[in-house]
């Protein structure tokens, strides 16, 4: 039996993560997060072998109990401030939950003196602006902004963690996740659909021309257990991947995908331009990952926004909204 620990595992990504891993019975899977929603958990049916226990990644000893209490052999973290526009209004509580709650789990880890394999949870936005056509892995770490600082300062982190005390460290780079499961309705995918099935106009606080990986949590998910599955089977300390998107969608574009899908092209965006804290534009090489792993993309943007659809009208109607 082999305990994995999912930090942010109630999040859209943890979500999917735990219930492909729950699928096999030789996982048990602990999903630690400050969240005990109970929309969060309403809308999940996990299996047996998958624990949710709520606390904080933050906080040294809720980690060390759960190393020791349930012998982890692996943990994912994923536990973060994940938006951008959160970042900027709480800069102190970001850098708390993304650059020190990184270092809380490296040393959780570093001083259990067991083999841990640590999966960490990176962003594209690591990467500060693009001045090339697209990020490669060995492109250097850097950032202007709060939530990008915070993603590269914790990502050369755990590389350091690796390189100094030899701890398994696997990190995945990603592009923006949409999908079902994500309670974040300030963020664009949400915001838009559920503006529209009220039929309301959506509102963009960019001007609608910044351009982004889109890719499906789905995907996502099945790199992370990739990943991790290599780094049980590997004798080397530390690998790094970009997860991206065939599609590199400007803004704009991706609302009006959504307006077509939903029927709702009379709901044009009010744009108001207001963002002044964003990357321009992004884009991941993933062919690293699709070289060592076999893993690339597979659900386009019009499949996986209609899945999108399907799962926030099946939340507005269990929760009356």
């Amino acid at each position: 039996m082999k305990n994995i620990l999912v930090t942010g595992g109630l999040g859209i990504l943890g979500r999917s993560i735990s219930i492909k891993l729950s699928k096999n019975s030789r996982y048990k899977i602990y999903i630690l997060d400050k969240d005990n929603s109970k929309k969060k958990i309403k809308t999940l049916i996990f299996k047996s072998n998958v624990k949710i226990i709520i606390g904080d990644f933050t906080h040294k000893k809720v980690i060390s109990k759960i190393i020791k209490d349930y012998n982890i052999n692996d943990v994912i973290h994923l536990g973060a401030t994940t938006q951008v526009l959160e970042a900027f209004n709480k800069p102190d509580l970001t850098y708390k939950n993304n650059l020190f709650g990184t270092i809380n789990i490296l040393e959780c880890i570093r001083k259990s003196k067991k083999n841990i394999n640590l999966i960490y949870s990176s962003s594209d936005k690591a990467y500060g602006e693009l001045k090339k056509k697209e990020y490669f892995e060995n492109f250097p770490l850097k950032g202007d902004f709060t939530y990008d600082v915070s993603k590269s300062s914790s990502d050369l982190i755990a590389q350091s963690y690796a390189k100094t005390y030899k701890i398994s460290v696997g990190i995945i780079r990603s592009g923006n996740i949409y999908g079902p499961g994500d309670f974040n309705m300030d963020r664009l995918i949400p915001h838009v659909i559920i503006s529209c099935l009220k039929n309301k106009k959506p509102i963009l606080r960019s001007n609608g021309k910044l351009i982004r990986d889109y890719i499906y949590v789905e995907d996502v998910a099945k790199a992370y257990i990739s990943l991790m599955q290599y780094m049980n089977k590997s004798e080397e300390k530390l690998k790094i991947y970009n997860v991206g998107s065939k599609e590199n969608l400007m803004v704009i574009d991706l609302v009006n995908i959504i307006l077509n899908i939903l029927n709702k092209n009379n709901l044009k965006p009010k744009i108001k331009n207001i963002s002044t804290v964003e990357i321009k534009k992004q884009k991941l090489n993933y062919r690293k990952i699709k070289k060592e792993l076999n893993w690339e993309p597979k659900v386009n943007i019009y499949d996986g926004i209609k899945e999108t659809v399907k799962w926030y009208k099946k939340y507005l109607k269990l929760f009356n909204l």
